[in-house]
């Protein structure tokens, strides 16, 4: 598993373990390397991850790479920010977002 600034990138054959079983909720961004918005997010989710670490993990996957589970979340667009709790989607974030706006809405969930 490879991690950018307190962002780590999780694959199909290890989601389950990363982010399902974290003790911790998971707010999971499912990207693409073509998309733009998704990279405007990116530095968003840095400052999140390194600002909420002792309550809120922050990973990515990529949905060209990791079909399963994408398909299995149904991701129909990027980018798509997920929160899991206890192995479970407790909220669905579909664009790019301001950060104020993002950490009000993980505020209702975490």
């Amino acid at each position: 598993m490879t991690t950018i600034a307190g962002v780590a990138e999780v694959t199909d054959a290890d989601f389950a373990t990363e982010v399902l079983g974290s003790e911790v909720p998971v707010l999971v961004q499912f990207t693409a390397e073509w998309c733009g918005p998704c990279r405007q997010l990116g530095p968003v989710l840095r400052d999140i991850a390194a600002e909420e670490s002792e309550r809120l993990r922050v990973v990515r996957i990529d949905g060209d790479r990791n079909p399963e589970t994408t398909l299995a979340h149904g991701v129909l667009a990027t980018p798509t920010l997920m929160v899991f709790r206890d192995g479970e989607p407790v909220r669905s974030m579909v664009g790019a977002k301001p950060k104020r706006r993002l950490l009000a809405e993980l505020a209702e969930v975490v």
